[in-house]
């Protein structure tokens, strides 16, 4: 399948997997590249640029296809090495940068300086506007139904997708409740040239996780999810467990007078000791409500070819029959 994401990115199939914390090690992007699709690292899950400089180098070694880094742009006291980082990825030689967080404008002319495409993650057309004039490549139009941080405006991809179709010049892809071949073809329909997966690339075989991981997003359903982080305009969807529940009673019982500090034990430092070593209950860990849509563990390459086939499919012969049909009534 072409589309304008295959092309820019150099890749077979219309499908990126998103920046995870504790989830895009090299293993994760190599699989997703392997199988097709656009494997991605998460740079600032390494500690240091000399760090991420080691996983490229890594991820070099397990695959030859096309692979992207996500950075992610926070407000902080200490902010991470984001020039020592760029100096890696431009080293590292990836041509593909999903940013997030932060207007990236600032690191935009040394990537293009580069070679480099950059995909930016936007929660509202207003922002895709925007990175789309700052120079942008591409954006990723993420809906309220996603796992992270989903913004403050709440609007599902149904409408989101074919509002971002309507306004932008750039191409972009669909990001939040992307499963399966149905999410491609619907994305493709509202106007995207691809998808963005994030929670299911982590139930796959290769996902680098602990299996109390993969087995809790099988066995969540799509009412499993909870909104946190609301008051402080930082909202971020992560799946029910009992660190959750204590943030939420925290956050009702402080109301407006909730700071960062009170919930930093729910939030703060914890996603080694569940992605790595599954203690599940050890905090908030984004996952999006597609969990209710994911009921096994395949291989990456098992994921994406049963997607690309699905999509197939459901082109050629479900669509294409409604349109058969009308033309012989």
């Amino acid at each position: 399948m072409k589309t304008a994401i295959t092309e820019m990115f150099g890749i077979e199939h219309p499908i990126v997997q998103g920046g995870m914390h504790f989830v895009g090690f090299a293993e994760m992007a190599a699989a997703v590249s392997n199988a097709g699709g656009l494997g991605i690292i998460t740079a600032l899950t390494q500690k240091t640029p000399a760090d991420l400089a080691n996983e490229i180098a890594r991820c070099r070694d397990m695959t030859d296809k096309p692979i992207g880094v996500n950075l992610t742009f926070l407000p902080s006291v200490n902010p991470p090495d984001y020039p020592g980082y760029i100096k890696a990825i431009i080293e590292g030689g990836v041509k593909a940068v999903e940013t997030a967080g932060n207007n990236p404008s600032e690191v935009l002319p040394v990537l293009k300086d580069n070679g480099i495409k950059v995909i930016h993650k936007c929660t509202a057309v207003r922002h895709a506007l925007k990175a789309q004039s700052i120079g942008c490549d591409a954006v990723s139009v993420d809906g309220f139904e996603c796992g992270g941080h989903p913004g403050e405006d709440d609007i599902p991809n149904m409408i989101l997708l074919p509002r971002a179709a309507d306004e932008l010049e750039i191409p972009f892809v669909s990001s939040g409740g992307m499963a399966d071949g149905r999410s491609l073809v619907a994305s493709l329909a509202m106007g995207a040239q691809g998808m963005n997966m994030g929670t299911r690339f982590i139930a796959t075989k290769e996902a680098p996780v602990h299996e109390n991981v993969k087995q809790a997003i099988v066995a969540a359903s799509e009412l499993d999810t909870r909104l946190v982080m609301r008051p402080l305009r930082n909202t971020e969807r992560v799946l029910n467990n009992a660190a959750v529940e204590r943030l939420l009673e925290k956050e009702k019982e402080l109301g407006k007078d909730l700071k960062f500090e009170d919930i930093i034990a729910e939030v703060a430092g914890v996603y080694p000791r569940i992605m790595l070593d599954g203690e599940m209950d050890a905090g908030a860990w984004s996952c999006g409500m597609v969990a209710g849509l994911i009921n096994d563990i395949p291989t990456c390459k098992e994921l994406i070819d049963g997607i690309m086939e699905e999509a197939e499919t459901i082109i050629n012969e479900r669509l294409g029959g409604f349109l058969k049909e009308s033309v012989a009534a």
